[in-house]
């Protein structure tokens, strides 16, 4: 995808999740986020938004220490206050993105063709993630992913994330996992080991198969898709690895 076009799904993303806090009880519990009410869920979204900008608008290079990290969050609001704060990281964000240079220069944690892309595609997805989190607490039924961005954050997840050597996704035994959408796309083949995943393109006998829409496995393989939405073939315990060790926290 294009930058412009991660630009334009954050956009919507942000959105979505801004009319779906508006109507919402901050104590509302989020399902999808077992430990956190609504508040805890606009407050870790706004603060990510703030902490993004702050790489992009002035060109750190490096991880930002306690101090600038909390700097960039700025004060934490009280609930009255939340959504118009969370508009505002959102609209900033947005404003950086759009407004710097095609050669920025800053920090990254993920492969990307160049830093404006990285930020661009990490917060459009972590601003979607979050977006279901945000349905799903105000009782509104999830609202459909574009498929192209869907593979996308797949791709994101399972060929960024999961393939670091920090990374928990492991097996005392090789296991294979394919990931195969059903509208299209090329399928993936995850292979979990004691040794960081390694991931392939294409169809091959694996210990699970999961087949669904691109929509479908997003929100799967982010964990925030129940097995039972999806086909499965296989050692359905697989996924029981998955959902304790593929996750992605802020820490």
């Amino acid at each position: 995808m294009k930058i412009s076009e991660h630009i334009d799904a954050l956009r919507r993303e942000g959105a979505l999740f801004a009319d779906a806090i508006a109507t919402t009880d901050p104590d509302a519990p989020v399902p999808t986020c077992p430990d956190w009410q609504l508040r805890d869920l606009v407050r870790h979204t706004g603060q990510v938004h703030r902490w993004a900008t702050a790489y992009v608008a002035h060109g750190h290079q490096g991880p930002l220490d306690e101090a600038a990290q909390e700097a960039a969050w700025g004060p934490v609001p009280a609930d009255a206050a939340l959504v118009g704060w969370f508009r505002e990281g959102h609209a900033g964000l947005l404003e950086a993105l759009e407004n710097a240079p095609a050669e920025l220069d800053c920090w990254a944690f993920l492969p990307a063709p160049s830093p404006l892309a990285f930020w661009a595609r990490r917060q459009a997805h972590e601003t979607a993630v979050h977006r279901v989190d945000a349905e799903a607490a105000a009782g509104r039924a999830t609202s459909p992913t574009d498929g192209a961005f869907a593979l996308d954050g797949i791709g994101e997840l399972v060929d960024g994330f999961l393939v670091g050597p920090l990374a928990r996704l492991r097996s005392a035994q090789e296991r294979t996992l394919l990931i195969r959408p059903t509208d299209g796309a090329e399928p993936w083949l995850v292979r979990i080991s004691q040794e960081p995943v390694r991931v392939e393109r294409g169809t091959a006998p694996a210990d699970c198969e999961v087949d669904g829409t691109a929509h479908q496995l997003y929100l799967l393989l982010w964990n925030r898709l129940p097995l039972t939405r999806v086909e499965v073939s296989g050692d359905r315990t697989l996924f029981d690895l998955w959902r304790e060790t593929a996750q992605i926290r802020w820490s």
